[in-house]
């Protein structure tokens, strides 16, 4: 019996190493999205467009722009262009884990924070 213990181990070792997320993230550089949180106990949801260097977001009548600094394919800062207090000042650092046709899962906090949090963003267009 523990003469195939080991070799069905190594065996089911190596099919999980395999086993990665999908991470086509350059997909997701441009083009329209939506994200549904939970604020407060109600549930919200922001709507925004980015086409690679800069993000238009839309929020409960509101229009923010900011700009995207790409680290690399699965990684970027957003900061926003025009804060209106220091709160907004802040940059986010967003990074995507991974990705389906049409949605990314990721997770992001405020540069300098160690808090993270996670979202998934659907390509609306």
């Amino acid at each position: 019996m523990f003469k195939n213990l080991i070799p069905t181990l190594f065996v089911i070792f190596i099919i999980a190493s395999c086993y990665g997320p999908q991470r086509d993230c350059a997909r997701f550089k441009q083009g329209s999205f939506s994200f549904t949180t939970h604020i407060d106990g109600e549930e919200v949801t922001t709507t925004f467009h980015r086409n690679d260097a800069i993000e238009i977001d839309y929020f409960e009548g509101k229009i923010d722009t900011s700009s995207v600094r790409w680290i690399n394919d699965c990684e970027y800062v957003v900061k926003k262009i025009n804060p209106k207090n220091k709160s907004e000042e802040k940059s986010v650092h967003m990074k995507i884990l991974s990705t389906t046709d049409s949605s990314y899962t990721f997770e992001y906090n405020i540069v300098g924070q160690s808090q993270k949090s996670r979202g998934t963003a659907i390509k609306t267009n």
